[in-house]
């Protein structure tokens, strides 16, 4: 069983900042991109940062400047740093993940996109 699960939300105020994290665990043979996405209240899920295996990045237009995704490949993790916060960066944020892992039963190796639960992110004052 692969899985990934975020840490690092909570309430921070407006021009406060935050860390999350994303751990990836299970029977991995490599992750290809890794990536944040958050859902606002009656809003779509949307791309945040994505970081690619050799550290190229993607961010929404809207956090360019303020918030900064890393990755660490030896321990299957992945940060977003989120500086500046504004009230519209409240958000359940999802870790995603492009995993190959072991299938033991098939001896083979498969490719599945893993999300994570979801960390709330509330910015207010």
């Amino acid at each position: 069983q692969v899985q990934v699960v975020e840490s690092g939300g909570g309430l921070v105020q407006p021009g406060g900042s935050l860390r999350l994290s994303c751990a990836a665990s299970g029977n991995i043979f490599g992750i290809d991109d890794m990536g944040w996405y958050r859902q606002a209240p009656g809003k779509q899920r949307e791309l945040v940062a994505a970081i690619s295996t050799s550290g190229r990045t993607n961010y929404a237009d809207s956090v360019k400047g303020r918030f900064t995704i890393s990755r660490d490949n030896a321990k299957n993790t992945v940060h977003l740093q989120m500086n500046s916060l504004k009230f519209e960066d409240t958000a359940v944020y999802y870790c995603n993940a492009e995993v190959y892992y072991n299938d033991y039963v098939s001896r083979k190796t498969r490719y599945l996109e893993v999300w994570g639960q979801g960390t709330l992110v509330t910015v207010s004052s």
